[in-house]
């Protein structure tokens, strides 16, 4: 973990830079006023592209990162995710240090979210085909994301431009989102779900029991390397709405607490999704009125409820449990 520290610490200049860029950009463009009657505040909303293809891809990548969220927290794999989001900003900055550069008489052009597919995919194989061996193997995972992120460091010194694109994937940057992004997401949420859909039931049965499910015909390692390219692009999908370094708010925040709440797949699942959906609407709402990030407000929300729902069933788990100890100390 104090590699990963210094790691992050190598970027402050790199963010410094990019929170200055977004405080300018922010600055230039007063906050509209709010007319406190939800119907009309959407509706105006609505009229501009901007925040309909916000909204569109917000949904798209809120149903994808609840879906996959729930097996994510279910196979123990919270930090696996978090790496990948930061091995792909590696693969995202070199792709952005590459373009403009001139390569056997062709000049490159390499759009940032091919690279941060490429090494997402990549990682995500190698994670997969360690299997249930990965758990226990957060100090290695740790190591290798350290390494990410002294990479990105090193294609940002590289990059000669101004570095926006850096900065969309370091915190994202969805209001900027453009109408061909969008469907390149949707195509993505897309294959994303149906391939979840396909290998629901089997991949269900090998997350609860492993040995189990492999003893009975499952193909477990093959499940386990599938899945991992299914979280790659899911990473690759969320980054685009919160970023690289707060990628846990949409795939894992809303699985933890529907996890909470209920035992039951189908129903964790559902509850997962439209968290997610909660969160990310309500903080691009927010957001239209006040001059700050999007991934602020729908961090914010997400880490909320999910507080809110460790202290209710802490409560209530005080007063269950309370005539079951007074019940006892008659017995006694």
């Amino acid at each position: 973990m104090f590699a990963i520290f210094l790691s992050i610490k190598s970027l402050l200049p790199a963010l410094r830079l990019a929170a200055l860029h977004g405080q300018q950009a922010q600055s230039s463009f007063p906050s509209p006023p709010i007319s406190w009657n939800l119907f009309d505040d959407v509706q105006t909303q609505l009229q501009y592209a901007f925040m309909q293809n916000a909204y569109l891809a917000g949904a798209i990548v809120a149903v994808v990162a609840g879906v996959v969220g729930y097996f994510v927290v279910l196979r123990g794999l919270s930090f696996a995710g978090h790496a990948l989001s930061h091995i792909g900003f590696a693969g995202a900055t070199g792709a952005v240090a590459l373009s403009g550069v001139s390569m056997f008489g062709l000049i490159l052009n390499i759009p940032a979210v091919f690279g941060l597919l490429v090494f997402t995919v990549v990682s995500a194989v190698g994670m997969g085909i360690l299997g249930k061996r990965i758990h226990g193997r957060d100090v290695a995972i740790g190591i290798v994301l350290a390494w990410a992120l002294g990479l990105g460091v090193l294609f940002l010194s590289l990059y000669t431009g101004y570095a926006t694109e850096a900065y969309a994937l370091l915190f994202g940057e969805i209001l900027g989102i453009s109408l061909q992004d969008v469907l390149i997401t949707m195509i993505a949420g897309a294959i994303t779900l149906v391939a979840m859909a396909v290998l629901y039931r089997p991949l269900l049965f090998a997350s609860f029991d492993d040995e189990v499910a492999e003893a009975r015909g499952v193909p477990v390692r093959f499940l386990s390397i599938a899945f991992m390219v299914i979280l790659a692009l899911a990473v690759s999908e969320a980054v685009q709405v919160v970023g690289v370094l707060l990628i846990f708010a949409l795939l894992v925040t809303p699985a933890a607490i529907a996890e909470r709440l209920t035992a039951r797949p189908g129903r964790a699942i559902l509850i997962s999704v439209l968290l997610a959906l909660g969160f990310t609407w309500v903080g691009l709402f927010v957001a239209y009125y006040l001059p700050y990030p999007v991934s602020f407000f729908i961090t914010t929300f997400a880490f909320g409820s999910y507080v809110l729902v460790r202290l209710f069933f802490a409560v209530r788990g005080r007063f269950v449990r309370r005539p079951e100890r007074v019940l006892e100390g008659k017995l006694a």
